[in-house]
Order: structure tokens, then C-alpha cells, then sequence
């Protein structure tokens, strides 16, 4: 494998740990990073960019992202890890089953295509992501992604888990998780590879990270 496929396969395996850790922050407390999030999201609409970290907005969109596969990839860690662990496995498992689907993959592509029109006529919001932008998203994981097997269920604070605007974020940042999944397969990406490949993903997101520190 070439090290720019390698490199373009851990950016996208990133922004797949990246949305984990967004819907775990969610759910748990109610808020997320707030550059990841808008950078998680805005990755949805990059349904045409040229290469894989100008989906993200160039490798820094994922740094929370690289962090983890940094830092998390070890075999140890507390149960929350273990539940970003479980965010990360379903999302790929739904990023297979959408690979089959290219009836959905298409409806997918519809409803971007349309928010992404829509956005254009509201201002952008402080937090870098429109209310109304979250909205669609979340809307079109319910009526596409949540209908076909397995089913992610999250876990939380019942108070975030039934606050409208934080259940909107998470399923939008769960349709960001599964877009990079689907990519990190598109590259060539599968599942056995987190458990033998941990070192090399670890040393690639090291020194990317290290890139964006000089």
C-alpha cells in the first residue's frame, strides 16, 4: 500500500473516531467540541472533494479525531472508551450494509444535494453550524441510516438523549460518523484492521498530528 493511501485511509478512519467521541459527548453532556462538530458535519456536504483531507477541511478538521486513534488504539482505557470503541464498530457495520444500498446511498446524496441548496439562503451561525442545518441532517439519518440494520443505539443522560436540539446533533454527527466510515471503506478500510494494524494507524496519526503542530 502506498504511504499516501495509508495516510488518506487514517484521515478518514479519524473522522470516523472523530464522530464517535462527538456522539458520546452529546449524549453525556449535553455539548460537543465545537470545531470538530462543525467540522464533522460540514463533511457531510463534501459529497465532491478532490481527496480525502479536503473532506474534513484539510487534516486539522480531524485532530480530535487523530487524537484518539493516537491515544485510544492501545487496548487499554476506561469504559468510556470502550463505548467510543462500540460508536466506531456500528458505524462501520451500517457503512457496509449502506455499501449494498445504492437505492440509499442515492436518496443520501438527494437530501444533501437539497440542504445544501436550502442553507444558502440563512446567515451562518456563530457555532459554525446552522440549527436548521442540523435539523435536515438529523432528519435524513431517521429517514434513510436508522431504517436499515443494526440500529445504533446511544447511550446518555436522559435529560440530553430527549432535549430535541442535542438529538438532532447526534443523529447529524452519526450521519458525519457513517459518511467517514464509508469513505475509510472506499479506501480500501475493514474491520481487522483495528485490531492488527493498531501500530502503523498510530504512528500515521502521530506524525500527521505532528505536521500540524509545526
Amino acid at each position: 500500500m502506498s504511504p499516501a493511501l495509508f495516510r488518506d485511509r487514517t484521515v478518514a478512519l479519524a473522522g470516523l473516531f472523530q464522530a464517535a467521541r462527538l456522539v458520546q459527548q452529546l449524549a453525556h453532556e449535553g455539548r460537543g467540541d465545537n470545531a470538530a462538530f462543525t467540522m464533522s458535519i460540514h463533511s457531510i456536504l463534501m459529497i465532491d472533494a478532490h481527496d480525502t483531507a479536503e473532506v474534513f477541511g484539510g487534516s486539522s478538521g480531524v485532530r480530535l479525531g487523530l487524537e484518539l486513534l493516537r491515544d485510544k488504539l492501545s487496548g487499554s482505557g476506561d469504559a468510556l472508551d470502550v463505548e467510543v470503541a462500540r460508536y466506531v464498530v456500528s458505524m462501520v457495520h451500517l457503512a457496509g450494509q449502506l455499501s449494498q444500498r445504492t437505492d440509499v446511498q442515492e436518496t443520501i446524496r438527494d437530501g444533501i444535494r437539497v440542504a445544501e441548496r436550502q442553507m444558502k439562503f440563512f446567515e451562518p451561525d456563530d457555532s459554525g453550524v446552522h440549527p436548521n442545518l442540523i435539523e435536515k441532517l438529523a432528519e435524513l439519518y431517521v429517514q434513510t441510516l436508522s431504517l436499515l440494520p443494526p440500529r445504533i443505539m446511544v447511550v446518555g443522560e436522559h435529560g440530553y438523549l430527549v432535549n430535541s436540539l442535542v438529538a438532532a446533533k447526534i443523529r447529524s454527527t452519526l450521519l458525519a460518523g457513517v459518511r467517514a466510515a464509508f469513505l475509510w471503506r472506499q479506501l480500501g478500510g475493514r474491520r481487522w484492521h483495528l485490531m492488527f494494524g493498531r501500530r502503523r494507524l498510530v504512528s500515521e496519526a502521530k506524525k500527521i498530528l505532528a505536521e500540524l503542530t509545526t
